[in-house]
């Protein structure tokens, strides 16, 4: 087979989950499974975490919402950017355990037409999605289910906007005494049990990554098949560019991986010093320029690669992210649609 492979550990991706449930204290934790599982597959992830007791799952469209197929049993799917008219026929067929977070007061009139349960965004800070607080009464009407929130700057606790924002959002649930209350993500659970209120929604912490990531399991591995290995003499340039000149003679594999699949140029180059492959415990690095579809790795020093062998490709999205110069968002998310996914 030439694809590359992402094999996903749904079982760490559980251990993260309960971790970040555990931190949130009292309040309930959903997931963040938006973005199709931010790159990872959201339809398996959503078995493990059902399986494992998570209750509420958080999508940006209804298309994602429908993509989930049927639902685990008692699964509540919240989607955040809302409604629109032409997405009213959708909502309706997917059913009660489908809800939209209004944003606007138009979704909250469009919504109303419903008799159903809907939660809604407050916006106390971010100035993105939300109702502005005097826009509250759009909600008349309405059973409201969950009120939400969103912090802007959870990932740098000190910063005086995350109690700033916190405190608005006290002052819109004095409006909605009987609706829960979710305002924390990942880092924002971190900032301690005054932001947890009823409900946390994390994200990037259930897949290794944002700022408490060395707590935190790693849950992917990329294996990328050597389609030719190749006997380069010393002087000779690898890759476009003619950036790298071999030093010495040296042995390289050509793999079926590149920057299409999610893997950034700038993990390798000139220096190249941190893209590698991992042989028996040991790093092989990246040659030159990363290609579309293309890696070449030096074997030089693991004279058992045959060609067909799948290799692990280093893949550890904090340190990837922070030798990228991306975060660790984007490294999920980019991952292409050209591997074979499998789950453990």
């Amino acid at each position: 087979m030439s694809q590359p492979r992402l094999i996903v550990d749904t079982g760490a991706v559980v251990a993260n989950w309960r971790a970040l449930a555990t931190a949130s204290g009292a309040a309930t934790c959903g997931a963040a499974l938006k973005a199709d599982g931010y790159g990872l597959g959201a339809r398996p992830l959503l078995a493990a975490l059902a399986d494992a007791g998570c209750r509420d799952v958080f999508v940006a469209s209804w298309a994602e919402a429908a993509a989930l197929g049927p639902l685990p049993a008692n699964v509540r799917v919240a989607v955040l950017h809302g409604i629109t008219p032409p997405e009213m026929d959708q909502a309706a067929a997917l059913g009660p355990a489908f809800a939209p977070i209004l944003n606007t007061p138009a979704q909250a009139a469009l919504w109303r037409q419903t008799g159903c349960p809907a939660d809604a965004m407050v916006d106390t800070g971010i100035n993105r999605l939300g109702l502005a607080a005097a826009d509250l009464a759009a909600l008349d009407g309405i059973p409201l289910h969950t009120l939400h929130s969103h912090l802007a700057c959870a990932d740098e606790p000190a910063h005086p906007q995350n109690a700033a924002q916190r405190d608005r959002f006290q002052q819109a649930l004095a409006h909605f005494p009987s609706a829960r209350a979710a305002l924390a993500n990942s880092a924002g659970i971190g900032l301690g049990p005054a932001f947890h209120f009823g409900l946390t929604r994390p994200g990037i912490g259930l897949y290794g990554g944002g700022p408490s990531a060395a707590g935190f399991h790693p849950v992917l591995h990329l294996v990328a098949p050597v389609l030719q290995l190749r006997d380069v003499p010393a002087g000779a340039a690898i890759g476009y560019g003619a950036s790298f000149i071999a030093p010495r003679p040296l042995r390289t594999a050509t793999v079926a991986l590149g920057y299409a699949d999610g893997y950034p140029r700038a993990l390798a180059g000139q220096d190249h010093s941190w893209g590698h492959a991992l042989i028996e415990g040991r790093r092989h690095p990246v040659l030159g320029r990363v290609s579309m579809d293309l890696l070449v790795i030096d074997v030089t020093h693991a004279p058992a690669v045959a060609e067909g062998d799948p290799l692990e490709i280093a893949f550890d999205i904090p340190a990837a992210a922070r030798a990228a110069g991306r975060t660790d968002y984007e490294m999920l998310t980019g991952l292409g649609a050209r591997y074979t996914r499998s789950y453990r």
